[in-house]
């Protein structure tokens, strides 16, 4: 037989575009179309309803950047119609190739019910099922004119002060049609068989009886009447379609989904309708389709769309109710988790889990996050705390180098929890269960010959619909189809039961997940990482002293509702694409004008808390909410401070300079204003490597392949600028307590003015760097080359640390060229080593080299600034003020005590008398991450400690007051089972209690 393929498929590819698409909406007549553009922000429903629109046609430009208009739509089914199937079709102006990246509408009855969203994929409004002719339709269309800013071009649109005001869609159509049901099924059969056709190989005889079952079919279809003849075109396919999938098919279960970025190329306010109009779209859905069921995580979204449109909420309550809404995910937001701080990434399950459980009834089990940007090691511990037991992600397929050698396997936290782990192998969260996608998804699974299945969301996301019907029809057929995976929609949940079910005994996967991609989003956007890092800081402060005068004071009034609203707030600014840095010029503006707001708010309870405890009274007290004492002044107490009795003594070096010294650190500052001699008075060992000069800030080109916000490639480090010059170098202060030497530089267009301060009793050298910063494409690093052969360095993560190799034996060490660490990173060799510490940096890069001495240097470096143009031109631009310190001589406690310290400051303020901490722990190696009151109100104090050393612990856990019982709690503070963790209350109420390494433990205490 002659291989005529290529003839039957060209001609399936030229009718159905030319014939068949465009008969599925045959006759038409045009609506009547009204608009009135709203002023300003987007403005209540009812508001848009009443205006007073004015005349608009099809053709006309509309919608400057941000704006929203308002279409009022009319029309009357023609007489002629009875019996027939009607559709509005209303295309805005849609670019069908970026769904979601674009314009918008949302459709809602004359009342203000919504009805439907309208998106590129999704552009239809049914009318009737049968008409009676006659009927007579009003709609009023709110139309968001959001600007394209997915194409990774410098542009000022992703901002409203800097964005134009000249229209950037015109109306496209508007119109009543007759929906062909027939014909549009024959789009469908027509689709799934050549998708699957294609993907079949060439010596396989299903794909040949494909092809001549379309090639028949297109036989029997008359082009000059597609709908009269599309019943019998359908006859051809049908035994093709009818044909059973292989008992070895692969099995995929498909779950109706749309990833919403809660701000990223458009600012949250945009969001809280993105999400509107999706939720609209899938109830319109569920109702005519009961088999659909789809999958929304992010408990924000759903609570704003409780706030904003409660009549959708309602609606989306019975559903879930139902069975075909399905929760998932349990945290406030998919917020990123690199980078969020530990009790913050405890209260992400907290209140998402909290929301679900109290809206819905319902109690999530699997975790959602299909697009953040690598995945903690600490994550598996928390999973297991918040009562879910299942994790999915889909991210790493992005990874750059080494492909991940599984799909489904337990994942081993750094406390050696497991959680149950899926990534989907279709590789995308927004499949469109198309043939090519389900064919990649069976070849592409990694666990073939042990498990069989596999989970694929589908729909469009960010708004641009959610699933669609046409999906939902690939996933009928495809659910027993020979040639293709069984395709069936289910819960996720049904999928993790099944998965785990078959293969229990899955390969182990130890550590981070990390994203060998989008290393950048560690240091992009300062301040707005600065504002999280301090906003969980302060907020640790207020609940902290709040607890402690809620117990003491008579009176004083904890502020469960003020500390709730603001935890959301910053939990929502942890989502992971405004922490990471990665969205348009508004959403970072508005976060650091709500972390502004949020700092204000917490200094005030902060202040009345303490105000209460302190009393009357002119004794200076040092308030010391960190989890170590200091200067005397016990942790999470507050006391008069003890000063250093050795005085900090500075003279002039030798060649230029200044030499400090307190007795247990000796440091030098060359005529350069480097940092050329940290040494260790107390081991007689000098940190920093013979010759090298610390404290070096560096700057490098920084121009990526592509992401430009997100991205560091690694050909950055190719060339370095160290910046030496100097504008001037002075003691700036002298005193017993403390010495600073302040250097001043200029480079490009910024400056940069250091400050170097030895304090009396320190082990460290505490350096402030304020930067003016005017760069454009340049990435800036601060570098510390320390005498330390190590082969791996230690860096603080949630409840903890991970080690990551100094070596590039692999490719999957050589990958790891920035990596993530909070408020230290430690280097040592047996018996000593360093720790640099910061206050809001979060990038590092360690790098190792041997030198001609014989000796190892090992340089960590942090990374203080980026300046990326996409997608905000202005990124980092301004004043910046950075903290960071050197500890010589530091073991990984030392790090974790400083670390504490420097990223929580003590507070002086008058008063009575000393403050007894509310709870007080025997063991340094134990932090206390959080004191507050219960959730529940109930008046029990709960409180969350942590094994930060990575070895065994057992401590005495001490209240400040009367305890009648004291139960180990999961992070939303219900009573775990007995164990060996938490023994007590005995004698005086102490509670003792025995942690694994890294073993986070939150013990709830019943006041008595």
């Amino acid at each position: 037989m002659h291989d005529d393929r290529s003839i039957t498929e060209h001609r399936l590819r030229r009718v159905l575009k030319e014939r068949v698409k465009p008969a599925v909406h045959s006759l038409a007549v045009p609506l009547t179309v009204e608009r009135w553009e709203a002023p300003g922000e987007p403005v209540p429903v009812a508001e848009g309803l009443a205006a007073a629109y004015g005349p608009c046609a099809v053709g006309d430009a509309w919608g400057p950047a941000w704006g929203t208009t308002w279409f009022r739509v009319t029309g009357t089914v023609p007489a002629e119609w009875a019996g027939r199937t009607v559709e509005a079709v209303m295309d805005l102006g849609f670019d069908r190739m970026m769904p979601g990246f674009q314009c918008e509408g949302l459709v809602h009855t004359a009342d203000g019910a919504e009805v439907k969203a309208l998106n590129p994929y999704n552009d239809w409004v049914r009318v009737t099922d049968r008409a009676e002719g006659g009927e007579r339709v009003e709609w009023y269309v709110e139309a968001a004119s959001n600007p394209v800013l997915v194409d990774h071009r410098v542009t000022y649109e992703g901002d409203l002060p800097t964005s134009g005001d000249q229209p950037l869609y015109r109306l496209a159509r508007m119109e009543l049609t007759v929906f062909e049901t027939e014909v549009w099924d024959l789009v469908q059969d027509l689709e799934v068989l050549y998708h699957l056709m294609v993907e079949l190989s060439e010596g396989d005889a299903r794909r040949y009886e494909i092809l001549r079952a379309i090639d028949s079919a297109l036989d029997a279809l008359d082009l000059a009447d597609v709908p009269a003849s599309a019943p019998a075109a359908r006859g051809r396919l049908a035994a093709v379609l009818a044909a059973p999938a292989h008992a070895s098919a692969h099995r995929i279960s498909a779950i109706g989904h749309a990833h919403i970025d809660s701000a990223w190329l458009w600012p949250l306010r945009e969001t809280v309708r993105k999400v509107s109009r999706t939720a609209s779209n899938m109830l319109a859905l569920m109702d005519e389709h009961p088999e659909f069921l789809f999958a929304m995580s992010q408990a924000q979204q759903l609570d704003w769309i409780k706030t904003y449109r409660p009549e959708l909420f309602e609606r989306i309550k019975k559903k879930i109710a139902d069975g075909q809404f399905v929760p998932v995910g349990g945290m406030w937001v998919e917020s990123d988790t690199n980078m969020v701080g530990g009790e913050a990434m405890a209260r992400q399950f907290l209140y998402g889990k909290k929301f679900f459980l109290e809206e819905f009834g319902i109690e999530t089990h699997n975790v959602w996050l299909p697009d953040s940007f690598g995945y903690t090691a600490a994550m598996p511990q928390i999973v297991k705390l918040s009562g879910s037991k299942w994790f999915l992600t889909q991210k790493i397929s992005w990874s750059q180098v080494n492909k991940f050698p599984h799909h489904t396997f337990w994942w081993e936290g750094i406390d050696g929890t497991r959680v149950f782990t899926h990534f989907p192998p279709v590789d995308t969260y927004n499949s469109d269960l198309g043939g090519e996608q389900m064919a990649h998804a069976a070849r592409n699974y990694q666990e073939k010959g042990r498990g069989s299945r596999s989970l694929a969301p589908f729909g469009w996301g960010d708004g641009g619909g959610g699933p669609t019907r046409e999906q939902l029809a690939r996933a009928r057929r495809q659910r027993d189809l020979e040639g293709s995976p069984r395709v069936e929609i289910e819960r996720p949940d049904a999928f993790f039961e099944k998965a785990h079910a078959e293969y229990e005994d899955a390969p182990v996967w130890a550590g981070e997940l990390y994203l060998e991609l989008h290393r950048g989003t560690y240091t992009s956007q300062a301040k707005t990482k600065q504002g999280n890092r301090r906003s969980e800081s302060l907020l640790r402060e207020a609940e902290l002293w709040a607890a402690t005068a809620a117990v003491r004071v008579p009176g004083f009034g904890y502020p469960h509702a003020d500390l709730e609203r603001i935890w959301k707030t910053v939990l929502l600014h942890q989502f992971h694409d405004i922490l990471p840095g990665s969205s348009i010029a508004w959403v970072h503006r508005e976060a650091r004008a709500t972390y502004a707001e949020v700092r204000a708010q917490l200094e005030a309870i902060t202040d009345a808390a303490q105000g209460a405890l302190a009393g009357r009274g002119s004794s200076e007290l040092v308030f010391n909410c960190a989890p170590h004492a200091r200067h005397g002044v016990p942790a999470g107490g507050a006391a008069p401070a003890e000063e250093a009795r050795t005085p900090v003594t500075a003279h002039e070096r030798d060649g230029g300079g200044h030499v400090l010294d307190n007795g247990r650190l000796r440091i030098a500052v060359d005529g350069r204003g480097l940092l050329v001699s940290a040494y260790d008075l107390e081991a007689g060992r000098e940190a920093l490597a013979p010759g090298a000069a610390a404290n070096l800030l560096q700057i490098h080109p920084d121009f990526p392949n592509m992401w430009d916000a997100w991205d560091i490639d690694a050909f950055y480090r190719n060339n370095v600028t160290d910046l030496v010059e100097l504008d001037s170098l002075e003691l700036a202060e002298e005193g017993p307590q403390a010495v600073t030497v302040r250097v001043t530089r200029s480079f490009g267009a910024s400056k940069a003015v250091q400050s170097l301060t030895l304090r009396a009793g320190a082990k460290t050298v505490d350096i402030v760097t304020e930067v003016d910063w005017h760069e454009t494409e340049k990435f800036l690093k601060a570098a510390f080359p320390l005498d330390v052969k190590a082969e791996r360095t230690a860096s603080e993560t949630q409840f903890g640390h991970v080690y990551r190799a100094t070596h590039t034996n692999t490719s999957w060490e050589a990958a790891k060229f920035e990596i993530c660490a909070h408020r230290w990173i430690h280097a040592e060799e047996p018996g000593w080593g360093v720790a640099v510490l910061n206050d809001s940096t979060y990038g590092h890069d360690v790098t190792r080299d041997v030198r001609p001495d014989g000796g190892q240097t090992t340089t960590v470096r942090l990374s203080l600034l980026r300046a990326p143009r996409y997608p905000d031109p202005e990124t980092d631009q301004g004043e910046h003020t950075l903290r960071f310190s050197l500890a010589p001589g530091a073991e990984v406690g030392d790090a974790v005590r400083e670390g504490h310290w420097l990223n929580l400051p003590e507070r002086v303020r008058t008063g009575a008398g000393p403050v007894a901490p509310l709870v007080a722990v025997d063991d340094d190696a134990v932090v206390v991450e959080a004191v507050k009151m219960a959730e529940d109100r109930s008046g029990d104090v709960v409180v969350r400690l942590y094994e930060s050393r990575g070895g065994r612990a057992s401590a005495i856990l001490t209240p400040g007051f009367a305890v009648a019982d004291a139960v180990e709690s999961d992070l939303l503070e219900r009573p775990l089972p007995p164990g060996p963790a938490v023994t007590g209350p005995g004698a005086g109420g102490s509670v003792a209690l025995g942690l694994r390494p890294f073993q986070i433990l939150t013990v709830r205490l019943r006041r008595a």
